[in-house]
């Protein structure tokens, strides 16, 4: 009786939602016409429909690159080196530096997005007057780069505040016996710091990669374009499935992108449980 309200809403939100996909994805499902009145069950031919489509590939490129550059190096990198560097900050400048990157995450993605707008405009645009490149039209010129560096800017207060929490909480009496034996700092990071805080860079690494392959930020800035150079696997299937009324395609793309993230997930599950403590021990007994 106690779990029912709980198992009601993961139902309602989430295990119907689910189920109604799978549905769709095996449906010739559109938003207009003979075929949203009468949807005919199609099997996997949505499936191979999409694994055939030169455009996915393309797209499922993209998100890779996007997610490789922006997320696992660009905010796990940014966000340990901030959190590395604000250790041996005076607090009021940590406090500045804290708020400032915080900001970005909480600010709405619609809100960043109009002001990166208003950033790389080509005519009145706060980077070119900045530069003195008037004209020079960012979002057309440089894409890929562009989005990149928003969703950097966006993301990288999670991986700062994780790691702040972890190196805090690194023994201090490890990192004085490393400084009394010489090392130096990349040698405290090395031989301290890193395998103390394992399990929260492999943690972060997870969900920023999860995070940053489903959002659809990006679309805010440039719509997938131009000529499709930024049309990550969350915008091609927004494109897919309600401009071009394609809801069945829609939703098989949506579960093979879901079979990725699963495919990722397990990855870390693996990488995880063959780093964790016991299986060292374990290896050393054997």
């Amino acid at each position: 009786m106690f779990a029912a309200p709980g198992l009601l809403l993961i139902g309602l939100f989430l295990l119907f939602p689910a189920i109604w996909t799978v549905y769709l994805g095996m449906t010739n499902y559109r938003l207009t016409g003979f075929a949203a009145a009468n949807p005919q069950f199609v099997g996997l031919e949505n499936f191979s429909t999409a694994l055939n489509d030169p455009r996915f590939w393309n797209s499922l490129w993209l998100t890779l690159v996007f997610v490789l550059v922006s997320g696992i190096i660009g905010q796990t990198v940014l966000g340990f080196a901030l959190a590395w560097m604000l250790r041996n900050v005076r607090p009021g400048i940590k406090t500045v530096i804290e708020t400032l990157v915080l900001a970005a995450w909480v600010i709405p993605a619609s809100v960043a997005s109009f002001l990166w707008l208003a950033l790389l405009d080509r005519r009145t645009g706060t980077l070119n007057a900045l530069l003195g490149t008037e004209g020079a039209a960012w979002l057309i010129e440089h894409p890929m780069e562009c989005i990149i560096i928003f969703n950097i800017w966006v993301g990288t207060a999670f991986s700062m505040q994780l790691f702040s929490s972890a190196i805090s909480a690194v023994p201090p009496s490890q990192l004085e016996s490393a400084r009394m034996v010489g090392a130096n700092t990349w040698q405290q990071l090395r031989d301290v710091i890193l395998p103390n805080i394992k399990g929260h860079l492999l943690t972060n690494t997870l969900l920023i990669t999860l995070w940053t392959f489903n959002t659809f930020t990006p679309y805010l800035l440039t719509a997938g374009g131009p000529n499709g150079q930024t049309d990550i696997l969350s915008v091609y299937i927004y494109q897919t499935a309600i401009p071009g009324g394609q809801l069945g395609l829609g939703a098989a793309i949506s579960l093979i992108m879901l079979l990725i993230n699963l495919v990722i997930a397990l990855m870390y599950t693996r990488v995880s449980r063959g780093a964790s403590p016991k299986k060292k021990k374990e290896k050393v007994r054997s």
